[in-house]
């Protein structure tokens, strides 16, 4: 493990664009795991006080991100609403994973009636446009974090579900398959030892490609109004309160803003570089290039 690891920071350093990406994914996850316990201003930050002679206060040394429109400190608001970035992105992408990986082994390994039916149910809920469906869900489930993560999901795992399916087709063909089924191998066996630990290294690079897009929908969702409610600072929900007074007060929505985009960014290039290094095809393209 440790070697992998050596191995990937070494392919990491050799290209800084990655290696940036890198950084910015495990300085979001720190910040988000530990954010409650840097906060300077814990009241501002949870939205439990107001003072309104602060209001509008621009960026200072004593407010370096300024104040919203009841004067709390936005470097606070932003800082703690890493923190529910993080938990619906990777409850979003793992709740997901687990559900499009079990219906597309299912799926593509047994097939049958029962694989026929759900595909067809994954092609159901792929004909419609994930923001659009989730928002109706997330209208329909009340405003909430675990509402937002469900309402992501439900529009998530099928993505997932097509990929194993795709996967397991052209593993379970594979010669050691067709070998363990010679020597009498169960069903079970075949699927646990051979056909997942070959099927989930597609899934798990796009799993990792779309971490950052879960944090921009689970955003969307909250500056459309239908996802985390207020006063939870979640990066959307403060970006959606600063909109309005973005001409008196633009430090509002800009700091969630752009703290939103380069999170973002980084995972796209963290994604790439996993999506890179696993590909031995992509990587010695790469170090042609190079």
């Amino acid at each position: 493990m440790n070697v992998v690891f050596k191995e990937f920071m070494k392919f990491l350093i050799k290209r800084p664009l990655y290696f940036a990406g890198f950084i910015i994914v495990l300085i979001f996850i720190v910040v988000g795991s530990i954010a409650p316990y840097i906060l300077t201003k814990p009241e501002d930050a949870w939205g439990l006080t107001y003072d309104l002679d602060k209001a509008f206060k621009p960026p200072s040394p004593e407010h370096l991100f300024g104040t919203d429109a009841l004067g709390r400190d936005m470097l606070n608001r932003v800082i703690l609403g890493s923190r529910y970035s993080l938990l619906i992105a990777l409850s979003v992408v793992l709740l997901s994973l687990a559900i499009g990986v079990i219906v597309g082994l299912v799926s593509g390994y047994i097939g049958g009636a029962v694989g026929t039916v759900l595909m067809r149910i994954t092609d159901m809920f792929l004909a419609y446009p994930p923001l659009l469906l989730a928002i109706a869900l997330a209208t329909v489930l009340g405003r909430g974090v675990v509402t937002t993560i469900i309402a992501l999901a439900t529009t998530w795992w099928p993505w997932y579900a097509r990929l194993m399916y795709i996967t397991v087709n052209s593993v379970k063909s594979a010669p050691y398959v067709e070998a363990a089924k010679v020597i009498g191998l169960s069903r079970w066996a075949i699927m646990t030892r051979y056909i997942v630990p070959n099927s989930l290294t597609p899934v798990i690079t796009q799993a990792m490609l779309d971490i950052g897009s879960a944090i921009l929908e689970a955003a969307s969702l909250s500056f459309l109004g239908v996802g985390v409610p207020p006063p939870i600072p979640e990066w959307g929900r403060l970006i959606s309160e600063g909109w309005q007074y973005i001409g008196r007060a633009y430090w509002i929505s800009l700091f969630p803003g752009l703290t939103l985009l380069i999170t973002v960014v980084g995972f796209n290039l963290f994604g790439d570089a996993v999506k890179e290094y696993l590909n031995p095809r992509l990587r010695n393209v790469a170090q042609v290039r190079i």
